[in-house]
């Protein structure tokens, strides 16, 4: 806070910096006795008055969290919705299981695109509006696959719909850890995981509400569906600001304190995080040649960016090859090998997955900035290594018995009820949170491709896997990956909860910090000191 001149004393009041105001006491003495009497008000009056501010921050911060996370919702319902329709959309077209194969996989690996140019794109144009193109672009692609009259009509729609999420889900943590305040950052950034988990459930339930309907109109109704929330995310960007930290790596730093006095509650700190953001930023704000440097620093990588990959690439990929996806879009075919017979018991089922992986993750939001990141992971990897053997177990030996049935259900449901709990969200605050300012967009945009590259490849190869080596013994095999990344999130994962970006930059240029043991509160101050 020294770029204002002020400091702060123990009592939490303002001095300012350099006057002696020692000698000065005996007339400090008479004013105070002079208003002893106004103090009391005063104090209250301006105790409310900022806890009034800060309510009204936090709306604001959470609105916005909102309105940046409407495009995960797209996500959701179409992950959520094809694992349904595809039993229509067999029906009506007549596809093979390797067209259904690379109809539901072709998305996830389509989607790579679409972060790869989100990275460049949110650099050039905004995170705000590159969250707009997110949502165009997957709408035409929901409307084309309404109207398809055949699979390859279907598959350009798909081709659409897979870069629209690819933009939507690199952007909108980024946008969400640059706009959000450090003590709630955790929270915020989760919400796209909230939202994704929210279509996943809306899409179940449209299977279900629809799976009456004839073959031929049924499908196309529940992919329609989900051409609606573009409307709210039209009105979303006519109210959020563009990110503080786009905006001074444009030069726009009046527009940035801008924003940030209304996302942090005094002057302070503002200025104080504007100098901050100034100083990540570096002197090339704006340059042409700086895209160049961005992406030779990602392949050529200092030690301190070469831990942060592979903190956030490596939880990437766990967070899909423990086979959530395969989960999620699967769990009809998974529930028919249990035992669970006729389409309608089969999308019933897969509601009630739907509402434990929502409700699970509202208690994520509420955990991650109290308990922190890696004590949630722990929770969720090792409960999810539990679950898929039980699930293994019950198809193998339990195989459409009763009680097979209901171990199934309950194996699922404690599945993506972990993942929520867990690897979900944080496996997104944390790569919006480790890299530095100027390499944020591009490094995130990567971990999204790593992300959607291992969820293309369990989607796309799930099928064929389980009738080689049966559905129990996939389900054995992610079941292994699961307690691998266990290992992984104890060697690899600090924790970054409470800490500014600035500061949790700092923290991986220590290698003892990063590759370890827990990390402590106190751990990024010391070495700010250090610094």
């Amino acid at each position: 806070m020294g770029l204002m001149g002020v400091q702060e004393n123990g009592n939490g009041d303002m001095e300012l910096a350099g006057l002696p105001l020692g000698n000065k006491n005996k007339y400090k003495r008479m004013v105070s006795e002079l208003t002893d009497y106004g103090d009391e008000d005063d104090d209250a009056s301006h105790h409310h008055h900022q806890q009034d501010k800060g309510r009204s921050i936090r709306k604001y911060v959470f609105a916005c969290a909102v309105f940046a996370s409407l495009n995960s919702v797209l996500l959701g319902y179409d992950v959520g919705v094809m694992s349904g329709a595809i039993l229509f959309i067999q029906e009506d077209l007549k596809i093979t299981e390797v067209q259904e194969e690379v109809l539901v996989g072709c998305l996830s690996v389509i989607s790579i695109f679409g972060s790869l140019a989100g990275g460049r794109v949110s650099d050039a144009l905004g995170r705000k509006w590159t969250m707009g193109i997110a949502a165009i672009i997957f709408q035409a692609g929901a409307a084309i696959m309404t109207l398809a009259p055949s699979f390859q009509v279907l598959m350009v729609g798909r081709f659409l719909a897979g870069i629209g999420i690819g933009f939507g889900v690199m952007i909108a943590p980024v946008y969400i850890a640059e706009i959000s305040p450090t003590i709630a950052r955790g929270s915020f950034t989760s919400f796209p995981e909230i939202f994704i988990n929210l279509g996943i459930l809306l899409g179940y339930v449209s299977n279900y509400a629809f799976s009456g309907l004839p073959a031929h109109t049924s499908w196309r109704i529940m992919l329609a569906v989900g051409i609606l929330p573009s409307v709210f995310i039209a009105f979303a960007l006519c109210i959020i600001p563009e990110s503080p930290r786009w905006l001074v790596m444009q030069n726009r730093v009046e527009e940035a304190r801008l924003v940030l006095s209304k996302t942090n509650e005094n002057e302070a700190e503002v200025e104080e995080r504007l100098a901050e953001i100034q100083q990540a930023a570096g002197p090339a704000n704006g340059e042409k040649s700086e895209e160049k440097a961005v992406w030779r620093e990602l392949l050529s990588p200092s030690p301190a960016l070469r831990r942060m990959l592979v903190t956030g690439f490596g939880i990437q990929c766990f967070q899909q090859i423990t086979g959530i996806d395969a989960t999620v879009y699967y769990s009809p075919e998974i529930f028919k090998t249990a035992g669970i017979e006729g389409n309608s018991k089969l999308l019933g089922a897969t509601v009630a997955v739907g509402l434990a992986k929502t409700a699970f993750i509202l208690v994520a939001i509420l955990l991650i900035d109290k308990v922190g990141r890696k004590p949630l992971l722990y929770v969720s990897t090792i409960g999810m290594t539990i679950c898929l053997f039980s699930l293994g177990l019950s198809i193998s030996l339990l195989k459409e018995g009763p009680l097979g049935i209901a171990l199934a259900l309950l194996s699922v449901c404690g599945n993506v009820a972990f993942f929520s709990v867990g690897i979900g969200p944080v496996c997104w605050v944390l790569t919006s949170e480790i890299f530095p300012l100027r390499l944020r967009a591009q490094a995130s945009a990567l971990g999204a491709v790593g992300n959607r590259v291992c969820s293309g490849i369990i989607a796309m190869s799930f099928l064929s896997v389980s009738r080689a080596i049966t559905v129990a013994g996939t389900f054995f095999i992610f079941s292994a990956i699961s307690a691998l990344s266990v290992a992984f999130v104890y060697k690899y994962v600090p924790e970054t909860k409470g800490k500014s970006l600035e500061q949790i930059e700092l923290l991986f240029q220590n290698e003892h910090a990063w590759k370890g043991s827990e990390v402590e509160l106190g751990d990024v101050e010391h070495l700010v000191q250090k610094g």
